[in-house]
């Protein structure tokens, strides 16, 4: 059985609250789950320690078992020190999109353009007695 380790999803609209379970990966995302794992409540501050709570022991004995964790929890496991921070790696999600990039190449035209007028044009002064 592939299982995971997973949010699923309570509260009511524009409420969310997420239980961490572990669950088979075929199961719907709200579905049957084994096993309740802890809790995540996204609309407390960062640093507040009722934003999330785990089961340690439970979560440590879940991946002893082979249960892959998500992207999300990953993050929270490795917030906790539970597991290695992942390399992650997405040089699309950096670049500027198209109009930004043109926006960045005429400015780059015109500072250019500003920085080369001033030195060819810079008549000496000479001061008539």
């Amino acid at each position: 059985m592939a299982m995971k380790i997973r949010l699923a999803r309570g509260g009511s609209k524009k409420r969310p609250f997420y239980r961490i379970v572990a669950a088979d990966s075929r199961m719907p995302r709200d579905g049957r789950y084994i096993e309740k794992l802890g809790t995540y409540n996204p609309l407390l501050p960062k640093d507040s320690e009722e934003r999330v709570k785990m089961n340690m022991e439970r979560v440590q004995y879940w991946l002893g078992e082979g249960a892959q964790p998500t992207d999300r929890i990953a993050r929270m496991l490795e917030a906790a020190g539970v597991m290695d921070k992942k390399e992650r790696n997405n040089p699309n999600k950096g670049e500027p999109g198209k109009k930004a990039q043109e926006r960045a190449e005429e400015k780059a035209a015109k500072a250019a353009a500003a920085s080369e007028a001033p030195a060819e044009e810079a008549p000496a002064e000479e001061t008539a007695e």
